[in-house]
């Protein structure tokens, strides 16, 4: 294994009626004395499933007042309208408000979108120069003392919630791109599987094969030979598609979406990342995909891992053998080479992705010719992956794409 450090700061609250059970005692310990409180959220969601009203409820309890009549300036400052691929330019917004408002704890409602934003916003509002050239951009130090961050988790997909990774589109250079600081890990996160249970159907298979391409991503990277956390891998990547069956089958299985909203965060919280190279690759191609078109994150990945690990599987023989067999069960004497026990688990893969529904083809994804014909410029603006079994050139990212069609 590489050597390697690992923390997790956030302090997590799991289970049915966390919110109202355990959101005062966090704003006592982390909201900072005397300052208004900024809740961000996505649309109308938030206030289907509850969680808006457990929130402000909550607050309410405290002395935070949404019309500003709570005395000694404690309020409870919305900020809704965060969209899916949040922009540069609405977590600026939030900044800007964070400032004037004079806010001193923000609560992210929502999935990995409102979360990232919520965090990104907690940098930027405290910092006096350009966090997404800084931080984002150049991967400078952050020394700066950021604004207290906690979120509310409705959609399992990201594992947002237990780290400190955030990503942002810029929408005027085309760039979609993360950055994990442990200061930007939240301080707290409430997760309540019951929330879940308003997700759309489409949304739920999209994040939950958000979840498991975490997964894959960090597995397949070296070290090639046997280590702990591929180990964890194994077992959370068979859970998932365990359970993403069931909760496909079932959509009021809490069993099931319980698992789902843990495995997201298991998959996150840097554990089996411990010792891996970890390679991104796939998650940098549709990040640019989504910059230039806006897709669906989830399922665009869907799309793209089958193509990509059939390009880099002999560079990763092993670990493409040992998924094959691990994961999908199949065994290695019903084939005459290592080569084929390989493909065969990619090819399982594919088929668990049509089994779920999920699109894959960038036609399936609603892609047409004008997005075929960006498709050269997005293979260009597409980072390289430094630590997959093998790097890319942008020209073989193009053959991907083109493979997808």
């Amino acid at each position: 294994m590489k050597d390697f450090s690992w923390e997790c700061r956030t302090k997590v609250r799991f289970g049915q009626g966390c919110v109202r059970e355990y959101l005062a005692e966090f704003v006592k310990e982390f909201a900072l004395p005397g300052r208004n409180i900024m809740i961000g959220y996505g649309g109308g969601s938030v206030k289907r499933n509850g969680s808006y009203d457990d929130v402000v409820s909550v607050l309410g309890s405290l002395g935070y007042s949404r019309d500003g009549d709570a005395g000694e300036g404690r309020m409870i400052v919305e900020f809704p309208g965060i969209m899916s691929n949040p922009t540069l330019r609405r977590m600026k917004e939030g900044a800007e408000l964070a400032s004037l408002m004079d806010v001193g704890l923000i609560i992210g409602i929502g999935g990995g979108s409102v979360m990232d934003c919520c965090k990104a916003i907690s940098v930027q509002a405290a910092y006096p120069g350009d966090a997404w050239e800084d931080f984002w951009m150049k991967g400078l130090p952050m020394k700066h003392d950021i604004i207290p961050c906690g979120v509310v988790v409705t959609m399992p997909a990201t594992g947002s919630e237990v780290n400190g990774c955030a990503v942002l589109t810029n929408e005027e250079t085309k760039i979609k791109c993360d950055r994990d600081y442990p200061e930007m890990n939240p301080l707290f996160a409430l997760m309540d599987p019951v929330y879940t249970l308003s997700m759309p159907e489409r949304q739920l298979k999209a994040g939950t094969f958000d979840i498991f391409s975490h997964i894959m991503e960090t597995y397949f990277s070296r070290p090639l030979g046997d280590n702990p956390a591929d180990d964890v891998s194994e077992g959370l990547m068979r859970g998932l598609v365990r359970d993403f069956r069931k909760a496909a089958a079932d959509p009021e299985d809490m069993t099931a979406r319980s698992n789902i909203m843990w495995t997201a965060s298991l998959a996150e919280n840097r554990i089996i990342k411990t010792g891996k190279s970890k390679d991104f690759q796939a998650h940098n191609m549709e990040h640019q995909l989504s910059a230039y078109t806006d897709c669906n994150h989830g399922e665009g990945l869907a799309v793209l891992h089958p193509a990509y690990y059939r390009h880099i599987c002999g560079d990763g023989l092993y670990k493409f053998a040992r998924f094959a067999e691990n994961v999908w069960g199949l065994s290695p004497d019903d084939y005459e080479e290592t080569d084929d026990l390989a493909l065969a688990g990619i090819d399982a893969l594919a088929d668990f992705i049509k089994e779920m529904g999920l699109p894959s083809t960038l036609r399936e994804l609603g892609f047409g010719n004008e997005e075929r014909a960006l498709l050269p410029e997005i293979a260009e603006s597409c980072f390289i992956s430094e630590g997959a079994f093998r790097q890319l050139t942008h020209e073989e990212i193009l053959e991907i794409y083109e493979e997808c069609w």
